[in-house]
């Protein structure tokens, strides 16, 4: 199994202990490093690096935090990313949040820092890996219109924008959220296989109340597929598998 979307960082001095836990499970995880709050991306990749290999990062400036506008902090940023552009993935998780922005600046602040990753990105010829919560649409027409490839993680838009997204040649994240979140399901049973990732975005979107998310737990998610599509589990853990390994470029052997 391959969880494509997880913040180990976020387990801060526990992190070291859960990914050799995931470690037995797993044959890989994507961490999306991304500037959010106190989580500053220089500190977590140190954190990470010794488990690059198993861990797959990328590089990115979250929307929530994009929404204070503050250039100083994205220029330090994208320096970093471009000190390291040889050793990620992607970058991301970028995107829009219009759930938590208060107002029209702090959507404007979002809009401009997204399109300037996604710039970064289009430049760097890497994909990318979205957030996008109550701004899916916005979101992927941005992404159209820079003409860069991406990941739209932890989908919870609608079914008919998954379809058009899909048809432009970009994948969708199904995370452990499955298990509560109706939008997800529907996505999840509509959308092709040749489409999908399996992520758990961790240590968020647990599918156990009351307990603290692994990436372990990506399992859930893939079996949730294979039940709403009427396929085996092991048929859903393959394709994703080789999704994320295509998507990201990963030299995992499946």
């Amino acid at each position: 199994m391959i969880d494509a979307h997880a913040h180990f960082e976020f387990y801060k001095k526990e992190a070291p202990r859960v990914i050799e836990e995931c470690q037995g499970g797993l044959k890989a995880v994507v961490d999306s490093i991304t500037e959010y709050r106190k989580a500053h991306v220089w500190k977590s990749w140190e954190l990470l690096r010794p488990y690059f290999g198993f861990i797959f990062p990328t590089l990115g400036y979250h929307p929530n935090e994009a929404r204070r506008g503050n250039w100083e902090k994205v220029k330090k940023v994208e320096e970093f990313i471009l000190g390291h552009k040889d050793e990620i993935v992607a970058i991301g998780e970028i995107g829009l949040d219009y759930h938590y922005a208060e107002n029209e600046k702090q959507r404007e602040n979002q809009r401009e820092i997204f399109r300037h990753f996604l710039g970064l990105a289009l430049e760097l010829n890497l994909p990318v890996v979205i957030h996008a919560r109550d701004a899916e649409k916005e979101a992927y027409e941005l992404v159209q219109r820079v003409g860069v490839r991406a990941y739209f993680h932890s989908y919870a838009g609608s079914v008919e924008l998954a379809k058009e997204i899909v048809e432009n040649g970009h994948l969708i994240g199904i995370n452990t959220g499955i298990v509560f979140i109706p939008e997800v399901k529907a996505v999840a049973e509509a959308i092709d296989l040749d489409y999908l990732l399996a992520e758990t975005d961790s240590p968020y979107m647990s599918p156990f109340k009351g307990q603290r998310n692994v990436p372990c737990n990506v399992r859930v998610a893939i079996e949730w597929i294979a039940k709403l599509q009427g396929l085996e589990f092991e048929e859903v853990e393959r394709e994703t598998e080789k999704n994320a390994v295509e998507f990201f470029k990963m030299e995992v052997e499946l």
